[in-house]
């Protein structure tokens, strides 16, 4: 049989690697790993090495390997791994940041993550990923309304009014648009979404009301 490539462990690491076995706090796959470095320092095989520890030749090889690139530490910690999610292509990236900043999605005034994730064929976290590396937040909106209107700031006072110092026995209704549905049309035209700024849209719509009692 083939002997595994003698290492030479140091007095201070066979010390410490001999307290890590002998240690019940020590983790279990921490005992292996160290076993696994002081019999190959012990000369034996990378079969005997193998059996003795439970592992495969392979797994004593990895550790053995990490031992002599990192020493005792390098045993404590797990191998980072590599991510499996697989990077998107730049067309695909670039695909979606386009249709975020210059197309709308059928029948709704901006994209979702899912409706995004079904138009461009990738998942909603792929997305969420490319929309916080661009800074780019489409379903958040600022409003706006300027008015013409001579007596304008006095019509809002009266309005709010109802709200924080309602006349006594009054009851205030305000009917809006239903939620999850968007409203199309808009009394003045926003401004689009760009990279780190939301787009803007004024707060009210054609057909909103309110009925006051």
């Amino acid at each position: 049989m083939r002997k595994i490539e003698l290492i030479s462990i140091g007095a201070a690491d066979r010390e410490r690697l001999g307290r890590l076995v002998r240690d019940r706090n020590t983790p279990q796959k921490v005992i292996w790993r160290a076993r696994i470095v002081l019999l190959a320092g012990d000369g034996l095989t990378a079969e005997g090495i193998a059996a003795a520890v439970g592992k495969s030749l392979l797994t004593v090889r990895r550790w053995r390997r990490r031992y002599m690139a990192k020493g005792v530490d390098g045993l404590l910690k797990d191998a980072t791994r590599p991510s499996r999610v697989k990077p998107l292509a730049a067309e695909t990236v670039k695909q979606v940041v386009h249709m975020t900043l210059h197309e709308k999605p059928p029948n709704a005034t901006h994209w979702s993550l899912r409706s995004m994730a079904r138009a461009t064929g990738i998942s909603y976290s792929s997305v969420q990923r490319i929309w916080q590396a661009h800074g780019l937040k489409p379903h958040r909106v600022k409003t706006f309304k300027v008015s013409r209107d001579k007596n304008f700031a006095a019509k809002v006072e009266d309005v709010v009014g109802l709200y924080l110092n309602p006349p006594d026995k009054a009851l205030v209704l305000c009917v809006d648009e239903k939620s999850q549905i968007q409203a199309l049309d808009r009394t003045q035209p926003g401004l689009p979404i760009k990279k780190g700024r939301a787009g803007t849209m004024t707060h009210d719509l054609y057909g909103d009301f309110e009925v006051k009692v």
